[in-house]
């Protein structure tokens, strides 16, 4: 370490930390799929409200289980509170 400047230095990581993860994120169309659903919409109100079909609506929530490894539609509801949509 150089005495001219020791605050350059990087500080130790703890012992035992867990490296830094990052959260998964979704794609716009994901986030609008998730509200919907979190707001009591069915699978066909989504899919009429954003123009696609059902089976695409369905392939979007997969993801968004997958992502997050949700399981239950309160999950789902869960991360649509936390993530402010």
């Amino acid at each position: 370490m150089d005495s001219m400047h020791p605050h350059h230095a990087a500080p130790p990581a703890p012992s035992g930390a867990a490296p830094a993860t990052r959260q998964p994120r979704l794609s716009p169309r994901e986030e609008e799929v998730l509200h919907y659903i979190a707001q009591g919409c069915t699978y066909g109100g989504t899919a009429r409200r954003i123009g696609v079909s059902v089976h695409t609506v369905d392939g979007y929530l997969r993801r968004i289980r997958s992502k997050f490894e949700i399981r239950t539609y309160a999950e789902l509801v869960r991360l649509d509170l936390s993530l402010g949509l």
